[in-house]
Formats: C-alpha cells, structure tokens, sequence
C-alpha cells in the first residue's frame, strides 16, 4: 500500500541533475548576455530617472494643481478634484510627500510602457483568433505566477535597482491592458465596421476612426487595472532597489514598526483612489460621449 501514500515522482538524482542544468544554463546566459540586456534597458532608465527628478523637484503647489486640473478634465466633478487634493494635502502634512512622487513616477513609466506595449499586442490578438489563443495562456501565466518568482530571473539578469523593478511591476500589471484591449475592439458593432465598409475605409481607418474611439471606454477600464496592479506590487518591487511608499512599509514589516506600516500603506491607498477616480471618471464620460455620437 505504499504507492498509496507517496505520490510516483521523478528520481532525486535525475531531478537534483535537471534543476542544476536549468539554473547553470540560465547563469551562463546572464554571464554572457547580461551587460547587452542591461545596455538594451539604459534609455528606460532615463526615462524612468527623469521623471522621478521631475517630480520630485517641481514644488508641491504645482504638482497639486497640474493633478487638481488632470482631475478636471477627466471627471468635471468637483467632488472628484476636492478629494484628490485633500489625499495629496494629507500625504504631504504627514511628511510622506517623496516617497509618494517617487512612487507616481514609478507608476506613470510603468502605465506608460504598459500601454505602449500592450496595445499593438491587445490589437493585434483582436485581428487573428490564432495569435489570441497563443497568447491568452501566457497572460493567464502572468496573471497567476506569485509575483515574487517575477524578480527572481529580472534580478539575475539586471541585478538591484529601479530598471528590474520596473521590468517586474510592467510583467504583473501588463495583463489586462492587453485583455482589455482585445475585448473593447472585438465588442465594437459589426453593424457599424459594415457601414464603414460601405465607405471604402481601409483596415487602418477603419481602426483609427472607428474601432479605437469606440473601444477606447473599454481600453480606459484596461488602464485603470493596470494602474492598480502596479501599485499593488509596489511593495514587493520595493525588495529589489525601488524607491517610494513600499521602502518604508518593508523596513516596517523588518523592523515592527506599526505606525510606519500603517501611515505609509494608507498613502498607497490614497494614491491608488486618486488614479482610479480620475481613470473612472475619465472612462465614464467617454463612455457617454461615444453614445451620444453613436445615437
């Protein structure tokens, strides 16, 4: 009865002797491929020191009303605005201030390189059944691997700092951008691509003047997911090098600060309300825009 209670499994040897190829083969690689990799990642880099210097050094009137106006303009909502200058106002009084720009910075390169990435693909996967069942199982893998196992292969690759964070905060957050992206433009009616047809548009136009716009509600609801996802991994990229309200909380989790863990997680809500109430808002009348040029 012994098979009963042990589950057959590959010999220890043989298992012992495939992980160690595996990891040796992936070291040789970094050895010889890792300076390349890294040189590749240098103008995101840039881009991504740029922007933390950017805002960072603006002062913080300036970044309240740039954010208060973006608040505005997406939602027309009063209500909206007041809340969103209040969280930064009370992120600020509490002398977190920062850490928190530091982590907006983060937030936007990876939004940004999240939507520059995922929507030719999202696209893409709408045009052809054969390359969204391709990738459908490889955003499901994204989507379900823990999100520590992300920085395991990206820290021996590029090592500590705020490039392999980025890289694994854009893996985890990536997903529904490119979900999103597909669905909005797949849902888009076949009556209206009919009519375009009729017009003599070309599969460009046709995406640029009719699909895009009346997916772009859709694709919103994508980015705001986005947004979301990588600022729940903000944390965890903390690990490896990532400054901002994650550093705080871990030295907090270390150290048993509760205070700290409290003041600084309460700022990464606040700012994930911010961003979702803007995205919403903005999505929202989008949304009703399209349906009153539909009707």
């Amino acid at each position: 009865m012994d098979w009963l209670s042990k589950f057959p499994h590959m010999d220890d040897e043989t298992l012992r002797t495939l992980k160690k190829a595996i990891d040796d083969g992936f070291r040789a690689f970094t050895r010889a491929y890792g300076d390349t990799i890294e040189s590749f990642f240098d103008p995101l880099q840039f881009f991504l020191v740029h922007a933390e210097r950017i805002m960072v050094r603006t002062p913080w009137p300036a970044v309240i009303l740039v954010i208060a106006f973006i608040a505005w303009f997406a939602s027309r909502n009063w209500k909206i605005v007041t809340g969103c200058v209040g969280t930064l106002l009370i992120v600020g009084y509490f002398d977190m201030w920062e850490d928190t720009m530091k982590t907006m910075s983060m937030i936007f390169v990876c939004t940004v390189l999240s939507i520059v990435i995922g929507l030719p693909i999202g696209i893409a996967m709408s045009r052809s059944e054969r390359l969204q069942n391709t990738i459908n199982p490889v955003l499901d893998v994204m989507q379900t691997m823990p999100s520590f196992v992300y920085l395991i292969p990206v820290v021996m690759l590029l090592g500590i700092g705020k490039v392999p964070g980025l890289i694994a905060v854009v893996i985890y957050a990536i997903p529904p951008m490119i979900r999103l992206t597909n669905l909005g433009i797949r849902l888009v009616d076949k009556e209206v691509l009919e009519a375009a047809d009729a017009f003599g548009s070309s599969s460009w136009q046709k995406l640029r003047d009719v699909q895009m716009p009346l997916a772009l509600p859709t694709i919103m609801a994508g980015i705001n997911q986005t947004i979301m996802m990588a600022l729940a991994m903000v944390v965890i990229a903390s690990m490896i090098g990532v400054q901002g309200l994650g550093q705080p909380v871990l030295k907090a989790i270390a150290n048993q600060y509760f205070t700290l863990g409290i003041f600084n997680g309460l700022a990464i809500v606040g700012i994930a309300i911010v961003f979702d109430r803007i995205s919403q808002a903005y999505g929202r009348r989008l949304q009703r825009h399209m349906e009153t040029v539909h009707q």
